[in-house]
């Protein structure tokens, strides 16, 4: 690992990456896609390099989404495991892609399965974060009825993270879908409340409620665009804050 330089030093010292199971699919969004895993460990990796302390919790979108399962008619519990079972699947995939850098991590899962991942123990998490791994948590919390996006909050409250980054494939938050809307407005920063009360898809209801509970800072950024997360983590203007 490159030591940091002085002209680029990091305003956070410990960060939380929320990762999409699609973007682990790449353009399509489904199954996974090696270049698009191969992209998202070089960019943990340029993270790394400036000593900064990084924990990943990716969602399972692109093979198994728990609540598109219960409209087909799965139970919604059973769905949901099976969802938590596809971000483990994700998680050892970007494992792989970031040993190969040279990068050391650890995959912690909230459901037992002692062969493939360690159970997630807060203290030992931490330890690794010392030791300089990066520490991916799959399987969310471990519940039925919680999304991915729930496990990013907890997850961050419980390791002390000082701000959530939630890569999306657009710039920011905007006040209506950019794609439909070519005069749709992005905001550089918003309030927890303004967000709640406008109705801006940040995340869901529960994890947004934990984080604004907490006063956990959110940036949602364009995770596609080469070396945004290391611009993020430098403290550049990039994406929509969402603080208190």
């Amino acid at each position: 690992m490159k030591k940091p330089s002085k002209s680029s030093k990091p305003k956070y010292r410990r960060v939380l990456l929320k990762l999409s199971g699609e973007a682990l699919g790449g353009a399509a969004g489904v199954g996974i896609c090696p270049e698009a895993v191969h992209d998202m460990a070089q960019q943990i990796g340029e993270v790394r390099e400036l000593g900064v302390e990084v924990v990943v919790v990716i969602g399972g979108g692109n093979i198994f989404r728990g609540l598109a399962g219960s409209e087909r008619g799965i139970e919604r519990a059973t769905g949901d495991y099976m969802g938590m079972l596809a971000t483990v699947i994700n998680s050892l995939a970007l494992q792989d892609a970031l040993e190969k850098l040279g990068i050391a991590t650890r995959v912690q899962s909230a459901i037992s399965m002692s062969q493939v991942a360690e159970p997630f123990i807060r203290r030992r998490a931490m330890r690794h974060l010392e030791k300089g791994r990066v520490v991916i948590f799959g399987a969310g919390t471990g519940n039925p009825f919680f999304s991915t996006d729930t496990a990013a909050a907890l997850r961050a409250n419980e390791m002390g993270v000082e701000v959530i980054l939630k890569a999306t494939k657009v710039d920011g938050i905007y006040d209506s879908d950019p794609k439909k809307n070519p005069k749709a407005k992005r905001y550089t920063h918003v309030t927890y409340l303004d967000a709640l009360q406008e109705q801006l898809k940040v995340m869901d209801s529960t994890a947004f409620s934990l984080c604004m509970d907490n006063k956990m800072p959110i940036i949602v950024f364009d995770f596609f665009r080469p070396h945004n997360l290391k611009r993020v983590v430098l403290g550049e203007a990039v994406g929509t804050v969402v603080t208190a």
